[in-house]
This record gives structure tokens, C-alpha cells and sequence, in this order.
């Protein structure tokens, strides 16, 4: 396998809508509240990311249809309906965790402590406005996408290790205090599900079709998949360390009861620059996440109920934009409500563990079929990956079943 920056296109998306504003959430709570421990499980979740992406783009390449289109001719189609329908709905909770996170990413960078409700309200309808008019107005969304998602992870790469470099080499000037208090395990399994997010692997398979590859391309599907995802584990584990250097065994530390809290925290110890640029992080994280969700939903639903798989077809641009109503209507109803933002955010992240396995278990299926032969097999490291990691989903949903329900006690 040859690594190439050329090669990366397809992954680069999945990576684009994973590390968005709830993972970067996620992480920081997680470096806040178990430091250097977080990154074996980043280190985990990225390893099964890339076993998963993998296994999506090798059927991407090799089947002639669409993987709901070859599960309908497998399964029957409610089965792809099923998977489509599952897939649908953790998109849209998804999506409304990016919308309120966009807020958080805005209210320090805009050197405001709180929006009001009604700029909090307008914003969120004017930008999903103008993603859903480049929904309808490009002619090639695929290329516009792709472009988009290389610049924002860039911006987002820049950012965060310029960040970091800040935070490192200003020494900390507390003593560390750890104290024995329960821990909540939610933003540890928030940061599983958004790292290890086999919804946007599920995608990846779309993804290289929309780029043209076929068989001749595995080798470049598989660096693509291999780059793309270091590129997101690498991100997520430096976002992690700079909160655990700021914030772990600080008795000052804040709650981070709110996004934006995560960027404003760093301005009195390290002056204005570093808020600033985390906060642009924020920004071209919620912008990548923002479109590129609302797509996989949209798209493999309308597969799934076989009205095309392609961007350039009407009916999964339609779903697109219902995925992103949905998700703007959520949030703004947790918006007037006065929820916890933070709370929700996490609640939405874990949610998303509860359909990974359905949609693991789809993936090996078709990973697994007897007609793929020779080279068209899956690497039995990809499969054994893929194997695990739905082993791990199904745990990770048992646990989060399990939280949530206690949480509602």
C-alpha cells in the first residue's frame, strides 16, 4: 500500500463530518476529565474507524450497485429500508447536536458571552438556508464538497496544533488536585461514537462511487481510508491533550457548561490568540460537519428506498434538506426550551452508539458474501477490524442503553 496526499479524497469527507463540533466537545470533556488515559481510547476507536472505512470503500469498489441497493436484492427491500431508516434518524440527531454547537463556536469568537435567544434563532435558520441553497444550486456537489472538506480539516488541522503548541509551552500554574469523586463515563462514550462513526463508514462506500473509482483503484481506496483516518484520530487526540493540559486536576476548572466555554477558558491563561484560533477550529468543524451529515442521511435513505444513490439525482438532494430541517428544528426547539446545551450535545453524541450496530453488522454481511472472490475479498485485517468492531459497537450500545435509561430514573 503506497500513501499519497493525492490518493486522499473520498475519506477525507468522512473525517470532515466526524470531527465536528460534538466530537470536539466530546474530546475536550473527555481530556478535562481523564487527561493522557483518553488517548488508548481514541488510539482504539480510530483503529476500528479505519478498519470500518476500509471494509466501505473495498465494497464500494468492487460491487456494481449500491450497498442498499445490495441488500434489497439480498435481504428484500424493508430490510434496506430499515437500514436506510436507522441511519436517517442518527443523522438527524446528529445534526441537531451541530447546530447548537455552531452557536458555542460563535459566541467567543464573536467576543460575546451569551447570544440572545432571538440572534441564536436567526443564525441557525440563515446558515441551514444557505446550505440547503447549495444543496439545490450545485451542479457537482461532489467536487465541491470534496474541495470544501480538504480546505475546512486544514484549517481545523492548523488551528488545533497551533493551539496545542500555545497551551504546551505555557507551564501551568496550579498545583493538581485529583479529586475521588464519580466520574461520568457519557462524554467517554460520546468521544467512541463520534470517532468510531460507522455512519459516516457506511457512507464511504457512496463516497468512492461518486468519485469513479472501481476495482483498479483499491490501492488508492485504502490509503485514502488509512490517511484520512490518522488525520482524524491525530486531531481528536490533540484536542483531548490541550484540555487535559489546561483543565485536568485544575481546582479552578470550569464546568464547561457550554461549547464555546471550551474556547473561552483559554483566554485569561493564555491570552486572546489561542480563544481565537480554537474558536475558528469550532467554526470550520461545524461548517464540514454541517452539509456532509445531512448528505449521508439523505442519500443512503433515498437508496434504501430506491430513488437513486448519486448526489447529482434529485431525491437524495430532497432528503438532504429534510435531514437538515429536522435537525435545525430540534435545536431550536431545545433553544427555546432553555435545555442544557452541553447535555444535549453529549446525550445526542452517545445516542449515535445505539444504531452503529445495525449498521456494522451490514458491512461485514456484505463484506462476507461468497461471490466475492479472489481479490475481491476484503484483507482479513479489514474483516477482522470490521468483526471487532461490531462486537464493540453492541457493547457500546448496551452501556449507553443502560446510561440513558438511568439518566431518565
Amino acid at each position: 500500500m503506497k500513501f499519497s496526499f493525492k490518493s486522499i479524497g473520498p475519506a477525507i469527507i468522512v473525517t470532515a463530518v466526524v470531527l465536528g463540533p460534538g466530537s470536539i466537545l466530546t474530546s475536550s470533556k473527555v481530556g478535562a476529565s481523564f487527561g493522557l488515559a483518553g488517548l488508548w481510547v481514541i488510539a482504539g476507536a480510530s483503529a476500528l474507524m479505519i478498519g470500518m472505512v476500509a471494509l466501505a470503500a473495498k465494497l464500494g469498489v468492487e460491487y456494481k450497485n449500491s450497498l442498499c441497493t445490495e441488500l434489497a436484492d439480498r435481504l428484500g427491500r424493508p430490510m434496506a429500508i430499515a437500514v436506510g431508516s436507522v441511519l436517517f434518524v442518527l443523522v438527524a440527531l446528529f445534526q441537531s447536536s451541530n447546530n447548537l454547537a455552531l452557536i458555542g463556536g460563535l459566541e467567543p469568537l464573536l467576543g460575546l458571552d451569551s447570544m440572545s435567544l432571538g440572534m441564536r434563532v436567526f443564525v441557525l435558520v440563515l446558515v441551514n438556508f444557505i446550505v440547503i441553497a447549495a444543496v439545490y444550486v450545485s451542479r457537482d456537489l461532489y467536487k465541491i464538497v470534496e474541495s470544501a472538506m480538504k480546505l475546512l480539516v486544514g484549517i481545523m488541522s492548523c488551528a488545533f496544533l497551533a493551539n496545542f503548541v500555545v497551551v504546551l509551552m505555557n507551564g501551568r500554574n496550579y498545583e493538581p488536585v485529583y479529586p475521588e469523586s464519580s466520574i461520568d463515563w457519557l462524554p467517554l462514550l460520546a468521544m467512541i461514537g463520534t470517532t468510531f462513526s460507522v455512519a459516516g463508514a457506511f457512507f464511504q462506500s457512496y463516497l468512492v462511487k461518486q468519485k469513479g473509482w472501481g476495482p483498479d483503484d483499491v490501492e488508492k481506496s485504502l490509503s485514502d481510508s488509512v490517511m484520512s483516518i490518522t488525520i482524524l484520530g491525530t486531531m481528536t487526540a490533540i484536542i483531548l491533550m490541550t484540555a487535559w493540559r489546561v483543565f485536568y486536576g485544575n481546582p479552578a476548572a470550569p464546568s464547561l457548561s457550554s461549547v464555546g466555554e471550551v474556547a473561552r477558558q483559554l483566554e485569561p491563561l493564555f491570552g486572546s490568540f489561542a480563544m481565537v484560533i480554537f474558536s475558528v477550529g469550532i467554526l470550520a468543524g461545524g461548517v464540514s460537519s454541517f452539509l456532509v451529515n445531512a448528505l449521508i442521511g439523505g442519500t443512503v435513505f433515498a437508496d434504501s428506498l430506491n430513488k437513486g444513490s448519486s448526489l447529482s439525482q434529485p431525491w437524495p438532494r430532497h432528503l438532504t434538506v429534510v435531514a437538515l430541517l429536522v435537525g435545525m428544528t430540534v435545536a431550536l426547539a431545545s433553544l427555546i426550551r432553555e435545555s442544557g446545551v452541553v447535555y444535549l450535545i453529549t446525550f445526542a453524541q452517545a445516542l449515535t452508539v445505539l444504531g452503529i450496530p445495525v449498521l456494522a453488522l451490514s458491512l461485514v454481511y456484505l463484506g462476507t458474501r461468497p461471490d466475492l472472490t479472489g481479490p475481491q475479498k476484503p484483507a482479513r485485517w479489514i474483516l477482522g477490524l470490521s468483526l471487532f468492531g461490531f462486537a464493540v459497537s453492541c457493547f457500546l450500545a448496551y452501556l449507553t442503553a443502560l446510561r440513558i435509561f438511568q439518566s431518565f430514573g
